[in-house]
């Protein structure tokens, strides 16, 4: 049932209550049984233990896994055969591996129970007593104890906590901004509304989770707890999956197919090894196979990027804390890097690109047009003429005067010196106009300046009449003091003040006509401000309809949600940067489009404005037709927010989606980065969002958009140096496997290039070291000036395919061949093999200066980044450690080498990545 298209009593008879006793505590205890309490359900989530075995499913840790399984029955079977060296050394092979897969899962399950918590902070929104008539009389219920069909009591102040149906109200007033994104508080009705009303413009409903500002009202609950409006919204985001960041469905479809690589791998070295030995001797036995394991185990660690879970995840940390300095928290690691790749911001206007803060900028008196400057609640700015100069007081005292007379408004600072709004915020904006003049209602009530003023009797504004009227006694004169609606009120005015006279109003009508058009062009709403001298007995016995008669013209105040200072710059920014912006908001189409043309989102006036009915009768194909060229969506519902960013993400963009409200989150949710004002959003919104403004600067996303840029490009620097050191790995042991038939001195034909610890250290300490300050690196020159990346192209894209085979396989080569001059030099296994190791190690330290540029390593200082210097000297003495301690030597299977020899390898090492990176600055390329 529409509750808001059916009359009052219709409602009530429908819920089987009465408007005169309400519910009996009985039958209320019923409903509590059969509706469930007034709360939002949260969803199940998943037990621990399953979280953390679910960290462990990645493709790339199912490989490690393998290798694990392989190396542990490899053990055994040396054991059972009294070969206990090389069992132990099979053992020593998995616990390295396990330790490996345990700090990938660790990481997945911390991250995994870091997760949104956005249905927790709905469910524990605070729930105080209401005001609820049962069994005829009104007592305090906890709002958890609301049912439908109780009668409740709100005024101003309350909170309301569940959607009702208003019978009765008197000057009601609600802030519905957090819901529906209308700035403006809400007047509420007691009539039947059409059933096509949108949800924004229901005044005769009231909807859990706003608040009453003005007056009082009587409703009956309609619904209560997930059946509510913020309830749907709670469904929305239950049901909202959350999004996978590009940088994880890169790195998903590239450990999907290094998987496949590996697997291949593995299975061409133990199929080659065995058909090897089979054509030499004609058998094969489970001690060939056993030999053949440490061979395979080493490929299955060399084709696995190890490292890459981790060194991604403190590469990610490290963005964040840098981008905590720009006053940005991110709460999803992945999420740091995908603001790089945003093509899309879709943006609530109301409190994120508008202070939510009714703000009178303009005003027209005395026949002048005058500008206020200040923005906001502060009560601070100067009040100028059409020439920019400091106004004279005389032609505007008496309208600032009766402005602030007719007002029971105020703002004050708080502890913080930050000025908080109290009353209607059309009556605060006026407040505060005045005030910037140092006028103040209490100041001109306390009888100073041998004036006497008193407030006799105030008539509230009503929607019908849609004026407010307030009686002043001044010395021994009587006034009715009237605002409202420029055009009610100037059907009953008669006169104008005009330089101290009151002439007739008929000489300025045309006038103010066309200042009431062109404050509208800008945005502005309007407020006539009249008064009129009466009667004693008319001042204290006056009906409204008798006081609102024959007024004189004060003026005209232009009140407007102004827009955050600093948000045109950060949106031409980011329009430098290839990002669009796109206002999505609940307020009117006007007053949107004006805002958007302001803050340069849109360019003209004929810019198409959608509004939320159209998308009603959409299908999501014609909005699909739309969404790529609109810049402007008004009257929308949280519904219509979702299907936004959803049509925009089925043309393949990365969408971030801002705001502060109660209505933005599910659409946070659904976006692929949710951005939510840390000081004036909801609790709800920034759970929901994955990065918080701390100054609620739109400012502070285009920082955040540059920072993902640099982190990108800083991830992508690591995944370079990473995965060429993995090629020239796989690449040395393949080459062992095939081209070393016979024994080469000590070296026999199934003694690999490398052991399988060996290449854990390089993966774990003397690659990922420097990696994880490639972290740090700033960023590249002209970064955004560039457009934002393809998320559908493979991180391996763009020539780096080619780079990374390339490097790789001059390195590998380079490798194979420092184990073959040792072999051939009589040199012993461990000696072979730690030649071929330290040629690896050196050569990937040599690299990593190249990897860190998108061009070569030319183009960067290479001393610019002193983590990246201090892991590479680490890195490289303590490679050197290893194979000077007795301890790895066991271990590792590495042994010392002669100074001279530590010297050449070093040195050669260099010589792949200066050709290679000299010949590309050659070519320009």
């Amino acid at each position: 049932m529409s509750w808001y298209s059916n009359d009052a009593n219709s409602v009530i008879s429908k819920l089987n209550t009465d408007r005169a006793s309400g519910l009996s505590n009985a039958e209320a205890s019923k409903r509590i049984d059969s509706y469930g309490p007034n709360e939002i359900t949260q969803k199940k989530s998943k037990p621990a233990w399953l979280m953390f075995l679910e960290s462990f499913k990645e493709p790339l840790i199912v490989i490690l896994l393998v290798a694990i399984t392989i190396a542990i029955l490899s053990s055994i079977y040396e054991f059972n055969s009294g070969n206990s060296e090389h069992g132990v050394a099979s053992l020593y092979e998995a616990a390295a591996i396990f330790i490996i897969v345990l700090i990938n899962g660790g990481l997945t399950f911390h991250q995994t129970r870091s997760a949104q918590k956005s249905l927790d902070a709905l469910r524990d929104m605070r729930q105080p007593h209401l005001n609820v008539l049962r069994d005829g009389t009104w007592t305090s219920v906890a709002a958890d104890e609301l049912v439908p069909g109780d009668i409740v009591s709100v005024k101003s102040g309350d909170f309301i906590e569940g959607d009702m149906r208003f019978f009765k109200t008197s000057e009601l007033q609600v802030d519905e901004s957090q819901l529906t994104g209308e700035s403006d508080a809400i007047t509420k009705t007691t009539d039947s509304l059409p059933e096509d009303t949108d949800l924004a413009d229901r005044t005769n409903m009231g909807f859990s989770g706003s608040m009453v500002v003005n007056g009082n009202g009587i409703g009956v609950i309609v619904a209560t707890g997930m059946d509510t409006e913020l309830g749907k919204i709670a469904d929305l985001m239950d049901d909202e999956d959350t999004q996978k960041t590009p940088i994880e469905k890169s790195v998903a479809d590239l450990s999907k197919k290094l998987m496949l690589i590996a697997g291949g791998v593995i299975v061409f070295t133990v199929g080659f090894e065995l058909t090897k030995q089979f054509m030499n001797v004609g058998t094969i036995t489970v001690s060939d196979i056993a030999g053949i394991s440490s061979t395979a185990i080493a490929i299955a660690v060399a084709s696995i990027p190890d490292a890459m879970p981790v060194v991604l995840s403190i590469v990610l940390t490290i963005g964040a804390k840098l981008l905590a300095k720009s006053k940005g928290l991110i709460k999803s690691l992945s999420s740091v890097e995908t603001l790089g790749a945003t093509t899309y911001i879709a943006s609530d206007k109301t409190g994120t690109l508008t202070k939510n803060e009714m703000t009178v900028t303009r005003f027209y008196s005395n026949r002048k047009k005058f500008n206020v400057e200040g923005n906001g609640y502060t009560p601070f700015g100067d009040i100028l003429d059409d020439k920019c100069e400091v106004a004279d007081e005389k032609d505007y005292r008496r309208f600032f005067e009766i402005a602030a007379l007719n007002n029971e408004a105020e703002v004050k600072p708080d502890e913080n010196q930050n000025w908080r709004p109290f009353g209607n915020p059309t009556d605060v904006s006026l407040v505060v106009m005045a005030k910037k003049a140092g006028i103040t209602r209490d100041h001109l009530l306390e009888k100073e300046e041998n004036r006497d003023i008193d407030v006799l009797r105030v008539i509230p504004f009503d929607s019908t009449r849609k004026m407010m009227t307030v009686v002043i006694k001044e010395d021994d004169q009587y006034y009715s003091l009237t605002k409202g609606a420029p055009d009610v009120v100037a059907v009953r005015t008669t006169g104008a003040l005009v330089n101290g006279e009151q002439v007739s109003y008929s000489q300025i009508a045309d006038e103010v006509d066309q200042t009431i058009l062109e404050f509208a062009n800008d945005a502005l709403r309007t407020i006539a401000i009249t008064h009129r001298k009466v009667t004693e007995e008319q001042a204290y016995h006056g009906t409204a309809e008798e006081l609102e008669q024959d007024l004189c013209f004060l003026g005209i105040a232009g009140i407007i949600d102004p827009p955050r200072e600093e948000v045109k710059d950060a949106i031409s920014k980011l329009t430098g940067a290839s990002v669009n912006v796109v206002m999505i908001t609940g307020d009117h189409a006007a007053t949107a489009k004006a805002i958007a043309k302001r803050l340069g989102i849109i360019k003209s006036d004929s810019a198409e404005a959608i509004v939320g009915s159209q998308i009603e009768e959409m299908t999501d194909d014609q909005l699909s037709e739309k969404v790529l060229d609109t810049r402007v969506y008004a009257r929308v519902s949280p519904e219509h927010k979702q299907r936004i960013v959803k049509q925009l993400q089925r043309h393949r963009q990365v969408v971030g989606m801002t705001g502060d409200g109660i209505n933005d989150a599910p659409a946070l949710k659904a976006a692929n980065i949710g951005i939510a004002m840390g000081i004036n959003g909801t609790e709800v919104t920034k759970d929901a969002a994955d990065l918080i403004l701390l100054d609620d600067k739109f400012t502070t996303i285009e920082a955040s958009v540059e920072s993902g840029r640099t982190i990108f490009g800083n991830i992508l620097n690591f995944m370079r140096h990473e995965l060429t050191t993995n090629v020239a790995e796989v690449l040395s042991l393949l080459l062992g496997v095939v081209l070393i038939n016979t024994t080469i001195g000590e070296v026999t034909a199934v003694t690999p290039t490398l052991t399988a610890l060996m290449v854990l250290w390089v993966n774990m300490v003397s690659d990922s070291m420097p990696s994880f300050a490639l972290g740090y690196d700033e960023a590249e020159a002209n970064m955004m000036k560039e457009a934002p990346r393809d998320t559908s192209q493979s991180i391996l894209a763009n020539g780096m395919l080619g780079r990374v085979l390339l490097r790789g396989s001059v390195m590998g080569g380079l490798v194979f061949l420092g184990f073959i001059w040792a072999a051939s030099s009589g040199y012993s296994v461990a000696e072979s093999q730690t030649v071929a190791f330290l040629v690896l190690v050196f050569g990937q330290l040599w690299h990593v200066y190249d990897a860190r540029s998108a061009h070569t390593l030319f183009d960067r200082n290479p001393f610019s980044n002193s983590r990246l210097t201090l892991a590479v000297g680490f890195a490289a003495t303590s490679s050197v450690l290893v194979t000077l301690l007795p301890f790895f030597n066991e271990v590792m299977g590495t042994a010392p080498l002669s100074m001279p020899l530590y010297a050449g390898i070093i040195i050669i090492s260099a010589v792949p990545t200066f050709v290679l990176s000299g010949i590309k600055k050659a070519l320009g390329k």
